[in-house]
């Protein structure tokens, strides 16, 4: 796939080089293209001056920033954006401090109806988002979205670089998905290795 990845921090590069190791083609962004062509250097893919440059031809648009900034890039892409998949992959702290009791990816697709948003990566941290694999297990790779045709595209980028795809639910699932990955973090943050993944196991899960 041609995918575009607005956001070069630990999570835009973890997934950029993991997704070119997949054998997809990946074009990174970030608030300044000496960043981007840096990331793009160190991970083997490709970069662009500019967001509205690197969603130019994508399959799939990775949203790798806070969803603070999400307000900003609608502004800028949001016509450009129309039909295309766009995956977040950010997270707020639960509770959610706003009190909307939604999740920032049902209020990004809000902001933009004429694309198919879909929740995925969120409850990885970067380290795993580069390597799913938990002492020989994979990850689970959660995915949520109202769209059936986008969320089979993602299900197969997320399994393409290593995670076992998990089909979570319509977009309203994102709230239970920000909220496990919220969890995950206030764990580490006391102490933990950053290393964690959620792994779900019973009689037929593996097999």
């Amino acid at each position: 796939m041609d995918i575009a990845i607005i956001g070069a921090g630990n999570v835009g590069t973890a997934l950029a080089g993991a997704l070119r190791r997949a054998g997809h083609h990946v074009t990174i962004s970030a608030k300044t293209k000496d960043h981007a062509t840096h990331v793009a250097q160190a991970t083997g893919t490709g970069s662009a001056g500019s967001n509205k440059d690197a969603i130019d031809g994508s399959d799939v648009v990775i949203f790798a920033v806070p969803e603070t900034s999400f307000d900003d890039l609608v502004t800028e892409l949001g016509e450009d954006l129309a039909g295309k998949v766009v995956v977040d992959v950010s997270n707020r702290p639960t509770p959610d401090a706003s009190g909307t009791g939604t999740s920032a990816a049902e209020e990004l697709q809000a902001r933009l109806p004429d694309a198919s948003v879909v929740k995925a990566f969120n409850t990885a941290f970067a380290t795993r988002q580069a390597d799913p694999n938990v002492g020989g297990v994979s990850a689970d790779g959660y995915v949520a979205g109202d769209d059936d045709v986008a969320k089979e595209k993602v299900l197969r980028l997320v399994e393409s670089i290593g995670f076992r795809p998990v089909d979570a639910g319509s977009l309203a699932v994102a709230r239970t998905l920000e909220g496990m990955a919220w969890l995950n973090i206030s764990r580490n943050m006391q102490g933990g290795t950053w290393q964690d993944a959620w792994v779900l196991l019973g009689p037929d899960s593996r097999s």
